[in-house]
């Protein structure tokens, strides 16, 4: 006999925990960033949209990955450029970076080439001149902003509805990040972006850190011009960058102390590097017979990343010519115009399932281009990574692995075929490459909560308690001079030369009294005997 109705005690369980979910739900307001910003972020929002919660997304009409298949309210505004002109400005600033590397802050500044950044920064004036989609955000009472920072539109909206925000990112360019959450960074060890230095920096390269945190002082906030003139006339007062990140109640910052360097911390600052990475899934059967193919020699996994889509002929050319080299079989994910001299070991794909790849046990290498999404999915599934930084933060991502015997770097636009073969070579025959990339898989994996649980709950943490007020630190209150205690330092100092002023007096009217007179008896009694 089945049985009917409430007689099992399962569908109440069911019932009470997700009566119990919606409960505490809360309104959500997300402001994500295109590209692949949006690939890890969008697991969070999905899984707080599964835990019940009301979540509304605010993306441009334009847009390349952003809002698809959300099983949420999506509201949409539109943009002062179409999206062949969006594919126009990012093909110039790609193929600028296979001329010439950015390295300093100063070169960044003088790039011809970031119109592409401005025009991510115009989306906030077009989302502010939706005044239906203003007049809705105001009345529908969020308890949180969930928010990509790097086209700060999400800081301005969080700043003009007063409203709590989470940040969710790789890091902050320039000084913000330290300065936002008023973290230390000491220059001695804690290496600038951009320079690819370790934190066992030689004097040269510490000179180099110090000029180049100088250049953030001086430089950073031409970067952000164009951005923060529009959030003063949005919020019609004179705005900072240091003022946009100020008011950052968590920092969700997708790395961790396996990959980056030990560095002071802030108690407001959530480490969830990996969380891009999952269990891999079974591979479809055009890939697995490519590794079936392969036999004994196993293959090697090759993506520049979603956002490279061509690379220059020449360069393109060098690089089949290095893969053609080695006895594994190459799966390369490229979209560009195949090189004329593409060897029969390399297999050129418009997709690939990268994570699943890395995770088979015939994957030998992985050469990337040192995002932070594919470091991390190298690290998880222990493959050893020649690395290919073309921008960014990727410089610095693989100078890290690197540093810890993970990995190869190769100059991507000085590199010649035999470097890349050279460096698959030893990535796949140094057996000391495999133990160090595995050992750091070990220590990224031994964690008491996963990173996808760990941001989930500091989103929700803020959206219950309305921020994270006891988590700021005082020093956001204090002048430049108070934090540096240049004012108890010149106080102390003033008492140090006062004492020893008046001491030094004290002595000299003592030496007078004591010596001064009978000098002057001498004196008078010489000038007469003569």
């Amino acid at each position: 006999m089945t049985r009917t109705g409430w007689s099992s005690p399962l569908p109440l369980c069911v019932c009470l925990l997700l009566a119990c979910g919606f409960a505490e739900a809360g309104k959500l307001l997300v402001v994500p960033m295109d590209g692949s910003h949006w690939f890890s972020m969008r697991s969070v929002v999905e899984k707080l949209i599964l835990r019940g919660h009301e979540v509304v997304v605010v993306i441009p009409k334009v847009s390349w990955q952003l809002g698809r298949s959300l099983n949420c309210t999506v509201k949409t505004y539109s943009t002062s450029y179409t999206l062949e002109v969006l594919d126009q400005e990012f093909k110039a600033f790609a193929q600028a970076q296979w001329k010439a590397q950015v390295q300093s802050i100063f070169s960044l500044i003088m790039s011809s080439y970031n119109d592409i950044f401005d025009l991510f920064f115009s989306n906030c004036r077009s989302l502010f001149k939706d005044k239906k989609l203003v007049e809705y955000l105001k009345e529908s009472s969020f308890d949180a902003v969930f928010l990509d920072p790097f086209d700060t539109c999400g800081l301005i909206v969080a700043k003009y509805l007063s409203l709590p925000s989470v940040v969710f990112a790789r890091g902050i360019f320039c000084h913000y990040l330290e300065e936002g959450a008023q973290c230390p960074a000491p220059l001695s060890y804690v290496p600038r972006i951009l320079l690819g230095f370790s934190d066992a920096m030689t004097f040269k390269e510490r000179v180099r850190n110090h000029i180049m945190h100088l250049e953030e002082r001086l430089l950073c906030h031409r970067f952000f011009k164009s951005a923060l003139e529009i959030a003063s006339e949005i919020l019609q007062t004179p705005v900072t960058v240091y003022d946009l990140h100020r008011q950052i109640s968590i920092w969700l910052l997708r790395t961790d102390f396996v990959l980056d360097y030990p560095k002071p911390v802030m108690p407001n600052m959530v480490f969830i590097g990996g969380i891009n990475c999952h269990q891999g899934k079974p591979l479809p059967m055009e890939f697995e017979a490519y590794i079936n193919a392969s036999g004994e020699h196993g293959i090697v996994v090759f993506s520049l990343g979603s956002m490279v889509a061509e690379i220059p002929e020449k360069k393109a050319m060098a690089i089949a010519d290095g893969l053609g080299k080695i006895p594994q079989t190459v799966l390369w994910r490229y979209t560009g115009t195949p090189p004329s001299n593409l060897a029969n070991n390399t297999i050129l794909v418009k997709w690939l399932p990268q994570n699943d790849l890395l995770g088979h046990p015939m994957t030998r290498a992985f050469i990337t281009h040192a995002g932070s999404h594919g470091i991390y999915e190298g690290i998880c599934n222990g493959v050893p990574m020649v690395m290919m930084p073309l921008f960014g933060d990727q410089m610095d991502n693989a100078k890290r692995m690197e540093t810890k015997g993970a990995g190869v770097t190769l100059n991507v636009l000085e590199m010649t075929s035999e470097d890349l073969e050279n460096a698959l070579k030893a990535v796949i025959n140094d057996k000391s490459y495999k133990e160090n990339i595995m050992h750091l898989s070990s220590l990224h994996k031994d964690r008491p909560v996963e990173p996808l649980d760990l941001a989930v709950f500091w989103v929700e943490f803020v959206m219950r308690h309305k921020g994270a007020p006891h988590l700021r630190p005082a020093a956001h209150d204090l002048t430049w001079y108070q934090y540096h205690s240049l004012d108890v330092i010149g106080f102390l100092l003033a008492i140090v030369l006062t004492v020893a002023f008046i001491a030094f007096k004290c002595c000299a009217y003592g030496y007078r009294k004591c010596f001064g007179k009978k000098g002057r008896v001498k004196k008078a009694h010489k000038s007469k005997t003569h």
